[in-house]
């Protein structure tokens, strides 16, 4: 029986000096996040992916070791994407660029299929909960407080901003939203939430240095 397109034969595989095949590698990648969407991390497994790609375990295996090896890769791939905004020079609009391409980071059916699946899976399988950190979570934070930072320094924001609350809230209400809700958020919304945000963040000030009300001595 001949060989599909992009489905690795003999003749077909590549040895340890040439590159691999970038289709078949985009069928495997296309694969997993279709299997990951449709059965969850937990039943996801290499057979099923294979499956779905029209390939082989091994095809599988000279690209990823094993299924967590190829979850952390590829989730990372697409987390990181579009992660490096452009710096504006203001903070509104820096906020601005950042709830946009998070928006459309989520906004795809697949993923608002996915995100839910992992995030559930994660609060019971601490090595899932330990490749979201490091691949997700950890470039994505560091990007956001690297923005505050850059504000605080330009004097948009107070000295004693607390950064890290900052960065909960930047995402906390888009993701509601968008991920759980399934509530689209069009140019007009972006900008209400970045306003809103705008209003929170230069609010959120350390423990210790929130103004209180005068008291009678």
């Amino acid at each position: 029986m001949p060989n599909r397109p992009g489905v690795d034969s003999p003749e077909s595989r590549p040895s340890s000096r040439q590159p691999f095949d970038e289709r078949l590698t985009a069928n495997i990648r296309a694969a997993f996040f279709e299997e990951l969407a449709e059965v969850g991390y937990g039943r996801l497994s290499v057979e099923s992916i294979v499956r779905r790609a029209s390939t082989s375990k091994a095809a599988v295996y000279r690209r990823w070791p094993s299924k967590d090896a190829m979850a952390l890769a590829l989730i990372a791939e697409v987390a990181v994407h579009g992660v490096n905004l452009p710096e504006t020079g203001a903070l509104r609009s820096n906020l601005r660029q950042f709830l946009s391409s998070t928006v459309d980071a989520v906004r795809h059916p697949l993923a608002r299929r996915i995100i839910p699946a992992i995030m559930a899976e994660s609060q019971h399988n601490p090595q899932l909960a330990a490749l979201l950190r490091d691949a997700v979570e950890g470039p994505r934070r560091g990007v956001a407080a690297e923005m505050l930072r850059r504000a605080i320094e330009r004097g948009e924001l107070p000295a004693d901003c607390d950064v890290d609350q900052s960065l909960d809230f930047m995402i906390g209400p888009l993701y509601w939203r968008v991920v759980v809700r399934g509530v689209d958020l069009d140019p007009a919304g972006i900008e209400r939430l970045t306003d809103g945000l705008l209003a929170a963040v230069t609010a959120m000030r350390m423990p210790g240095n929130i103004p209180g009300p005068e008291r009678d001595i």
